[in-house]
């Protein structure tokens, strides 16, 4: 692969760079044939990918022939099709929900009009800066999340030959409510003439499930026997599928929690928490127990997500391994399960503590005073 940057300065001395490209490959017929030619995408990855295609097409044979190529389609053109097609089939039902809002009233009144070959960087800079008066950082990351998936499928269906860069904005760490030691226990109490609530506040305390696993969680799904359970499927939108992340993960269960269902066992269905009639818990059902067990316990707001910040917040103080955290939590990266760190702040000391202690059953070294070498003895 031979990519030149050619670098020179403008009038107004500015300096100005070109990427191109110097390809020579042997064709099918046994013709060597050379192409030099600028990159329609001036940056070096834009010119990476345009030798690729220019070398695909000379070892083919294709290079220079003149295809019937379907027409770059307008991004609204686009939108359903990649919503009907795409994340229908590879998304869940809320993740689907979430891109149409994003496209019907962001997106679309932004690059309705426009074809897909001309969304370049400084439409997406355009974007960013437009946003930027009244959504967060956070929020317009999401946004370009979608804009990129979508322009990325164009390319890998034929639609669009180049994906722009995109520039991804700084947004702080986001913050999270969790309850100290004192704060749960209160809770636990404020919940004691509500049984169901009770026992479904300690297992999501002391499991980290989310309240789509606690309300998806099934008895077979429980092994009180041996102290754990597995979380298989969770509900969103009302629709029942696998766990975010797409895979299932094991979670041990302590002590407590095992009484605890123990006490609550029940034959009204499959569903460890469910209505009277067996049917599975709506969200709504779930918001208000636990506002007025927050109340009793003379808390703050607090949600059903704060109760998962809560377990995993205990861990990291009690002094478990973010690694180990991060499996409990069934996070896919360990970047998520950093924010809380900070929360086990003896850590970084005592690992630098340890310097100072004597190790033990090694070879230590010794200066011999009459030659000055050092010598090895045993401690």
């Amino acid at each position: 692969m031979t990519i030149r940057k050619r670098s020179w300065k403008n009038k107004d001395g500015k300096t100005m760079h070109r990427y191109t490209i110097d390809v020579q490959v042997k064709g099918p017929d046994g013709r060597v044939q050379r192409v030099r030619q600028a990159s329609p995408v001036n940056t070096r990855r834009g010119a990476e990918r345009f030798e690729h295609e220019v070398r695909s097409a000379l070892l083919t044979g294709a290079y220079g022939k003149e295809e019937e190529r379907r027409p770059c389609p307008r991004f609204c053109e686009f939108a359903p099709e990649f919503v009907d097609y795409y994340a229908s089939a590879n998304n869940k039902p809320s993740s689907v929900e979430s891109k149409q809002s994003i496209l019907k009233h962001h997106l679309l009144p932004t690059f309705g009009r426009m074809k897909l070959d001309q969304i370049g960087l400084r439409e997406i800079e355009r974007y960013k800066a437009t946003k930027q008066r009244t959504h967060s950082p956070k929020t317009i990351n999401n946004h370009l999340t979608v804009l990129r998936k979508m322009l990325v499928v164009a390319q890998e269906w034929g639609d669009l030959d180049v994906v722009p860069p995109v520039k991804w904005m700084k947004a702080p760490a986001p913050a999270f409510r969790f309850l100290d030691f004192d704060e749960a226990k209160r809770l636990i109490r404020g919940m004691a003439d509500e049984p169901l609530w009770q026992t479904m506040v300690l297992v999501a305390m002391r499991t980290g499930l989310r309240l789509g696993e606690l309300r998806g969680l099934r008895w077979c799904d429980v092994d009180l026997a041996a102290a754990r359970l597995i979380v298989r499927q969770a509900v969103a939108r009302k629709v029942v599928g696998t766990p975010k992340g797409g895979r299932q993960r094991e979670v041990p269960l302590a002590p407590s929690v095992v009484d605890a269902l123990k006490g609550w066992r029940h034959l009204r269905g499959p569903l460890v928490f469910c209505n009277d009639d067996g049917s599975m818990l709506t969200k709504e059902q779930c918001k208000w127990p636990l506002k007025r067990a927050q109340r009793r316990a003379g808390l703050t707001a607090l949600g059903w997500h704060d109760l998962r910040h809560t377990f995993a917040s205990h861990m990291v103080m009690r002094g478990v391994s973010l690694k180990a955290v991060q499996e409990l939590l069934g996070h896919s990266t360990i970047e998520m399960t950093m924010r809380y760190a900070h929360l086990a702040p003896r850590v970084l000391s005592q690992a630098v503590d340890c310097l100072d202690e004597e190790p033990r059953g090694t070879m230590t070294a010794q200066r011999n005073p009459e030659n000055g070498k050092r010598a090895a003895r045993m401690p």
